[in-house]
């Protein structure tokens, strides 16, 4: 047996060991004071207990341990088939454990490599951690990559490169890099980030400023929301301001005050702003709603229009069987067969077969097949009709327009 060993179920006090130790199962250490100081590797054999704090060089072993004080390790924690268990402070270089690591206190680890679960009630501070089950924090979390397999839960803020995982993750705020999240992600405070792209879900609290956003669902922001672009396949719902460049959304877009963006608004159904959205472009499938809509460019829309201030853009499209409650002012409008329109103000009018409008004001204006205009027309330079259009007034020529 080596000179350093604790032999089977045995009760040993130590204080300072030169070399190795060597525990066997079931054994349990103390201290002459509070700490037992190891050279060099501990090894172990078997669950077995410090009832003190542990300094070593690398700690080696199967089975579980646990270390009812502080834990230094000055270079590697190499577990096999087993658990770590440390009720103070843990420090190492690299900890690599097969089953899960629980840390009572601060966690302060380069490389962090565990096959199921790890906890650590205080703070993290680490290059890498990789999980494949999940990983708890209570306090902060400072990496430059997280992974798990399962989920991650970090109750306080996080400032990390990359957060990759394949379940759910739930943060509290901080600065990311990159969000690449299979399940569902929640930031509880304000987060500033590079990337998100999440398969499921997405909620975020706060001041949130980043980059590139992708969602497969859902994605709810309980305050402002700055950033590049936003591409999800269900619902964006931003209670306070939204800015960024790009939002391409399959389903519905709720903004409870302004949407300001630089590039185009895409949405498959309904958007709804509650305060003034301005964009480049403005392409809706169903419905859009406004106090007041500004776009440099083009606005079709395959439903419906609602403003109270009016929409401006360059060119309007309204489809089929569409209809707009509130002025339009452009360059050219377009209404299509059987749409239904208030007032347009616009250089060039179109109405389709069979549309209606309240009034019409435009340089040139045409309206097709059975057309209703229900108040006035007023043109400065052509008006031409096709058979069967109904006037409320008889249109008139006028030198400048109201």
């Amino acid at each position: 047996m080596p000179e350093n060993t604790v032999s089977h179920e045995s009760t040993v006090t130590l204080d300072n060991v030169n070399g190795d130790l060597e525990i066997e199962e079931h054994a349990v250490i103390k201290s002459e004071r509070t700490q037992v100081t190891v050279s060099g590797t501990v090894y172990f054999e078997g669950d077995c207990t410090f009832e003190c704090s542990l300094s070593a060089e690398n700690l080696d072993g199967e089975g579980d341990i646990t270390i009812k004080g502080e834990l230094e390790i000055k270079d590697r924690v190499n577990i096999e088939d087993g658990r770590l268990i440390v009720l103070g402070n843990m420090k190492a270089k690299k900890v690599d454990v097969d089953r899960s690591v629980r840390v009572s206190k601060d966690f302060e680890v380069e490389e962090v490599d565990v096959g199921g679960s790890l906890k650590v009630d205080g703070k993290t501070i680490t290059k890498e951690i990789d999980v494949g089950g999940t990983f708890e924090a209570e306090g902060m979390v400072k990496a430059e990559t997280i992974e798990a397999g399962g989920s991650v839960t970090i109750n306080a803020k996080v400032d990390a490169g990359e957060i990759d995982v394949g379940g759910s993750t739930s943060i509290k705020g901080g600065k990311v890099g990159k969000v690449d999240v299979g399940g569902s992600f929640v930031s509880n405070e304000s987060l500033e980030f590079e990337n998100i792209d999440v398969g499921g879900a997405v909620r975020l609290a706060g001041e949130n400023v980043g980059g590139d956003i992708d969602v497969g669902g859902s994605c709810k922001i309980d305050g402002n929301l700055k950033f590049k672009t936003l591409d999800v396949g269900g619902v964006i719902e931003i209670s306070e301001n939204g800015e960024g460049q790009d939002i391409d959304v399959g389903g519905r877009v709720y903004v409870g005050k302004q949407l300001q963006l630089s590039g185009e608004l895409d949405v498959g159904g309904r958007a709804e702003v509650g305060e003034r959205l301005s964009a480049e472009r403005i392409d809706v499938g169903g419905s859009l709603k406004a106090k007041e809509a500004t776009v440099a460019s083009s606005v079709d829309i395959g439903g419906s229009i609602e403003t109270s201030d009016g929409v401006t853009a360059s060119l309007v499209r309204i489809g089929r069987r569409g209809e707009v409650r509130g002025p339009i002012h452009a360059k050219e409008a377009i209404v299509g067969e059987r749409a239904r329109v208030e007032d347009v103000y616009a250089d060039k009018i179109v109405l389709e077969e069979k549309a209606q409008a309240k009034n019409l004001y435009g340089q040139n204006i045409y309206l097709e097949h059975k057309c209703e205009i229900f108040g006035e027309v007023l043109y400065t330079e052509n008006l031409k009709t096709e058979g069967n259009v109904h006037f409320a007034k008889s249109p008139r020529k006028v030198e400048e327009l109201p």
